[in-house]
């Protein structure tokens, strides 16, 4: 009865298929230029994707995209593993344009501040948002307002997105900037709960997930859409029968996705 409440309230979709993008040729990753940003002492390495015919003279929307734990590093590629090639197709660069960032989070770090128990399946998290932030999170949200700072980006259309440890930050994220997005797409992460009541009246949020995932936990992600509908909020929330943790190939693959996001402005 619960879930069906749960249900009763939630933008959800519990899909077993996806309609892909047709396919189409994307444009080459080095059109993501390789970038670095240095705050306190620590370096964050990302990579930049201008909008397509570029003008410093006008104002675009600014994304964010975090990674999960198997892309950190410091190679500044890895990063660009999942998520990159939708924003290089044509069809997106022609009707969505927008500066896209993808930082690369250090190998000994994570984004969201947690303790992580991998003996576990899924693997058990403690969220800690109450602490500072992780110095990834710390140069993450930096690199962020100096972007702001520039009159070539649109304060009221910043997005943030990412996948499981990334999934994660996103929530820690608008929790500990909820002033500065204009919505969120969470994949396949989960945050703490308490933590809504920052953001869920405010910040439109996709929610996906695997109902299949044995890393993240699926109850996670409900346990935050849960959370926000009981703070006041409506999230829109994804769940895919057929898959695992992988549940960030179907969601980019979602054809309203960025229609979706952009739809979304900061009042």
């Amino acid at each position: 009865m619960k879930y069906l409440f749960l249900i009763s309230f939630l933008s959800i979709v519990i899909s077993s298929a996806t309609t892909a993008h047709a396919q189409e040729k994307e444009a080459p990753k080095a059109l993501f230029s390789y970038e670095q940003h240095i705050a306190h002492g620590d370096t964050l390495k990302y990579r930049k994707l201008l909008p397509k015919n570029f003008d410093a003279s006008k104002a675009y929307p600014l994304i964010v995209v975090l990674h999960g734990a198997g892309e950190r590093g410091s190679d500044n590629e890895s990063q660009l593993l999942h998520g990159s090639g939708l924003f290089l197709k044509k069809t997106v660069r022609d009707s969505f344009p927008a500066m896209v960032i993808f930082p690369q989070c250090p190998k000994d770090d994570y984004w969201a501040k947690l303790e992580a128990d991998r003996s576990t399946k899924p693997i058990t998290f403690n969220y800690k948002y109450k602490e500072a932030p992780t110095k990834a999170m710390a140069s993450v949200i930096d690199l962020m307002t100096q972007m702001l700072a520039q009159p070539y980006i649109k304060t009221d259309q910043v997005y943030a997105m990412g996948l499981s440890m990334g999934g994660m930050g996103t929530f820690e994220l608008i929790y500990r900037h909820p002033k500065m997005f204009a919505a969120a797409i969470p994949i396949c992460g989960g945050g703490d709960p308490e933590s809504v009541t920052a953001f869920a009246q405010h910040i439109p949020l996709w929610i996906f997930h695997g109902a299949k995932d044995d890393v993240v936990d699926p109850k996670l992600s409900l346990a935050m859409a849960s959370a926000i509908i009981n703070a006041g909020g409506f999230p829109k929330l994804t769940l895919y029968d057929f898959a695992n943790h992988n549940s960030w190939d179907p969601a980019f693959a979602e054809p309203e996705l960025l229609t979706w996001l952009f739809s979304n402005t900061k009042i």
